[in-house]
């Protein structure tokens, strides 16, 4: 049998669902036509979804940063200020939610709490802002933090991490995002975030997580020099993870944006590299349900094509979002846009819920919403007279 033969025994195996082994998915991602790959994902994406796999989905949300101040300096990040910098600022619980006021406002059904390794935070401070979160907006899912944070704030706390889960989601934690997965194989972590948890130990904490019945979302940084055996071992770790817990409720990778910070660019991901990615995760990851297109780092037009290489998400309007904008990342988009590029990539567009669940479906364009204010980064505005919070006043943006 030649390469191309084999190649496309493994292709139209997964596609009938089976399992692929990770020597398998290092060969299709070197090596597969690339209309094949996308072809072979798009059908394990048809048979996972079938009955609804005439739709993509979208959420609204916000990423409310809430420090930059942070101690892990990761060599791509160009949102952070060493603790002693005078750079560092952190925002007041009042600021926070004037912005879940705002998100409500505008429709949002989420809350992303993103920030720094800040070395005064502990689990308590956690406590605190979640819990008056939750008081003031039960209607917004706190869908926030990572293994990185929790162990960081249980060191600060002298508890353990179990600890510190079972805290912060009495508090009102929904669910992780996934944050700082970075690169979980050892070589390319080390290189990128030194002082971060090993990548074993990042999903060891998840794994708790989940057993304490707080579900995630996976994550991949691509394009900061890992090798494309390290690409595919990240998704091993992560299938390995989810055959014991279940708890990943979809894979994101997102593309190193070169600007600002000390990598400086010297390596990234290509777009096809990124289109390869999604379509071998979707292939490779069996037990994840979801996978997710990222429009923010690569732009709208691979974005929607990653919907015919097995995503069947695209991801949030964000209302916010300032780190992986330090970095350079400049695409912008809107409600009506990103359902356009659904419809456009010939799916038909729903709001989702954290948990994936169709909140509306837009079947009819007639009947799509026309609110020109939900819209990516408007940064720190808050609506005057909002009816979540009549008193609030304009903010001046940043």
């Amino acid at each position: 049998m030649t390469e191309k033969a084999e190649l496309q025994s493994v292709l139209d195996r997964a596609a009938d669902g089976g399992r692929i082994t990770p020597e398998e998915a290092l060969e299709l991602y070197r090596s597969a036509p690339l209309h094949a790959l996308g072809a072979a994902a798009d059908a394990v994406r048809r048979r996972r979804y079938a009955g609804t796999e005439h739709i993509a989905t979208y959420i609204i949300e916000r990423n409310i940063n809430y420090t930059n101040v942070c101690v892990t300096a990761c060599k791509f990040c160009a949102f952070y200020a060493p603790p002693k910098s005078g750079k560092g600022w952190t925002r007041g619980l009042d600021d926070i939610l004037r912005r879940c006021a705002e998100t409500v406002e505008l429709g949002g059904t989420q809350i992303m709490f993103q920030g720094g390794h800040h070395p005064d935070f502990g689990v308590e401070y956690y406590e605190e802002h979640f819990s008056a979160i939750k008081k003031e907006f039960p209607q917004l899912v706190i869908h926030s933090l990572g293994a990185s944070e929790v162990e960081h704030m249980a060191r600060i706390s002298g508890v353990g991490v179990e600890e510190a889960i079972r805290r912060i989601h009495a508090a009102g934690l929904d669910s992780f995002a996934g944050a700082g997965a970075e690169l979980l194989p050892e070589r390319p972590r080390k290189a990128i975030a030194p002082l971060k948890e090993s990548g074993e130990r990042w999903l060891e904490i998840m794994e708790i997580a989940h057993g304490l019945g707080v579900e995630s979302t996976s994550t991949m940084l691509m394009g900061t020099g890992e090798t494309n055996a390290e690409r595919i071992e990240h998704l091993r770790m992560i299938r390995d993870v989810q055959d014991r817990t279940g708890g990943f409720r979809a894979f994101i990778p997102y593309t190193y944006q070169p600007e600002n910070n000390h990598l400086k660019g010297r390596t990234q991901a290509t777009l096809f590299e990124y289109l390869r990615m999604i379509a071998v995760a979707r292939i490779f990851l069996d037990n994840v349900a979801h996978i997710q297109g990222s429009w923010l780092t690569t732009g709208k037009e691979i974005g929607q094509l990653s919907l015919h290489y097995g995503a069947d998400d695209l991801g949030s309007i964000m209302l916010e979002e300032n780190v992986v904008s330090s970095a350079g990342a400049k695409h912008r988009s809107n409600r009506m846009e990103i359902i356009d590029l659904i419809r456009k990539a010939g799916r038909v567009p729903a709001q989702r819920s954290t948990t994936y669940e169709h909140l509306v479906v837009h079947e009819d364009p007639a009947n799509d919403p026309v609110d020109d204010r939900v819209v990516s980064h408007i940064s720190s505005t808050a609506i005057e007279g909002g009816t979540a919070h009549p008193e609030l006043k304009l903010l001046t943006s940043n």
